[in-house]
């Protein structure tokens, strides 16, 4: 039986170590997690706007599920996806690849204010925020580090990864 308060703890724990190490690029990411799930909802809320709004909608849609896989890298592990698509995301393993992944994302959004002002300002701005975050983790020569609750290498025999290995099974 999967226990919440346990999750939610490991969760909260190791988000709370991560703001303790003072890293922009750590900062960038879970800012970056947070706009995947505005992404998927303010996508969906907004695309039954009746006018080309509709467009920036399902991209919007669309940007949530790349950057899951950009965020989380061990999804590239367990979901079947081509090998073209898994080297692309695998290009944004560092602070400044990721600053310019996310600007684009975020100048994408920002055009849907030509059309009409929408909350998927609310995108637009969380991702010029993650870039924000990265570019400052890149300029200040801070190293590229992935939160701590990121699922390593299944073989992997570190203390990390067995604790990493222990949550994944009991969330699954």
């Amino acid at each position: 039986m999967v226990s919440f308060s346990g999750i939610f703890s490991n969760i909260f724990g190791g988000l709370s170590s991560d703001f303790k190490k003072k890293n922009f690029s750590l900062y960038g990411q879970w800012i970056g997690i947070l706009t995947i799930f505005l992404c998927l909802a303010l996508g969906v809320a907004n695309i039954f706007h009746a006018s080309l709004v509709i467009i920036f909608s399902i991209i919007c849609i669309v940007q949530g599920l790349v950057v899951t896989f950009v965020e989380i890298p061990f999804l590239l592990k367990i979901c079947p996806l081509t090998d073209t698509f898994t080297n692309f995301i695998k290009n944004f393993d560092e602070n400044l690849p990721r600053c310019g992944f996310y600007l684009l994302m975020a100048v994408i959004q920002w055009l849907s204010l030509t059309i009409q002002a929408t909350s998927l300002i609310v995108v637009a701005v969380l991702f010029t925020i993650s870039s924000s975050c990265y570019a400052l983790a890149y300029f200040t020569k801070q190293e590229f580090l992935k939160t701590s609750l990121q699922v390593n290498d299944p073989n992997d025999d570190s203390l990390q990864g067995q604790v990493n290995a222990h949550i994944v099974r009991n969330v699954l």
